[in-house]
């Protein structure tokens, strides 16, 4: 009699697969959004290489005997984008100015996005006296109008690289917290939550295992979106004196230090404020992308 011969199972896919790999896809099929990429790439590298492809230091002072000290020398084969009035050059100093500027996004977007998601994620679940005061206290925060409340926590600290990080966020969180709350309000009345506390999970388990893996694609998409907005932010502060202060370079002050010569030396102010304008168009790209891509109902748009 033969032996019954069983099967070998069936090889189990690789435990990171699809979904990453799918999301990578979806997300390179729509072009803007590889465009999106690209710049910021493009932005990242010269930013963390700008010690070594800078063509000088930032705050070096060049002048070629002609023009007076003061006087702006214009873009030529030895200064690319030209120098500004302290006759520093123009492109080392946006190349610097691009590590201020990323490393404020990232990090006040970041801040922004964790006080923002705690405290929406707790007034959702809880709701109670806990969430009525956690989103009254959000809705306080939303009634002061956003720069002002910057330009006054600024000048009240001492303005320095991780202070206007800190205070971006702090003005930063709260349209985090109003979307994650409705997403973890409308999460907390589903049937499998309902099902899970049924069987006796704790909050600790439902939360971490099941409402906080359903609001990562929004949080993602809303962390995108928001380096934009905090690149902007920084760059208004640093325009305004209570950012990122000199001699330190930021694409802001920048701005600031040349606008009397916006007329004579327009290249002072057009090419860091096209760096302000690539870099915040390019995360929109991208973060418009991902809503896209995280949308398996969305078919891709361009």
């Amino acid at each position: 009699m033969s032996a019954l011969v069983t099967p070998a199972p069936a090889a189990l896919p690789p435990p990171c697969a699809p979904a990453e790999r799918g999301l990578l896809r979806r997300l390179l099929q729509r072009k803007l959004a590889v465009l999106g990429l690209l710049i910021i790439t493009v932005v990242v590298v010269s930013a963390v290489l700008a010690p070594h492809v800078a063509p000088f230091d930032p705050n070096e002072q060049f002048f070629d005997g002609l023009t007076l000290e003061g006087s702006p020398l214009p873009p030529s084969s030895t200064y690319w984008l030209g120098t500004d009035l302290l006759g520093r050059d123009l492109l080392s100093r946006i190349l610097y100015g691009a590590r201020n500027s990323l490393i404020i996004g990232v990090v006040a977007n970041g801040a922004a996005l964790l006080i923002g998601t705690f405290v929406g994620v707790v007034a959702g679940y809880f709701r109670g006296i806990v969430g009525t005061v956690l989103m009254r206290f959000t809705d306080l925060m939303m009634a002061f109008p956003a720069l002002l409340l910057a330009i006054c926590l600024a000048a009240v600290l001492r303005p320095s690289l991780w202070i206007v990080a800190l205070v971006i966020a702090l003005v930063n969180w709260v349209q985090v917290a109003r979307v994650v709350y409705s997403e973890t309000r409308s999460l907390g009345e589903r049937e499998f939550i309902a099902a899970e506390k049924t069987l006796g999970a704790g909050s600790a388990r439902i939360l971490f295992r099941h409402i906080l893996p359903h609001l990562t694609s929004t949080v993602i998409v809303y962390g995108t979106l928001g380096i934009s907005t905090t690149v902007l932010l920084e760059a208004t502060l640093s325009f305004l004196g209570v950012g990122v202060q000199p001699p330190d370079a930021s694409w802001g002050n920048i701005i600031f230090e040349n606008q009397t010569y916006f007329q004579s030396a327009p290249w002072l102010v057009f090419f860091p404020g096209a760096a302000i304008l690539l870099l915040a168009l390019a995360f929109n790209l991208v973060g418009d992308g991902l809503r896209d891509a995280l949308d398996p109902t969305e078919e891709g748009r361009d």
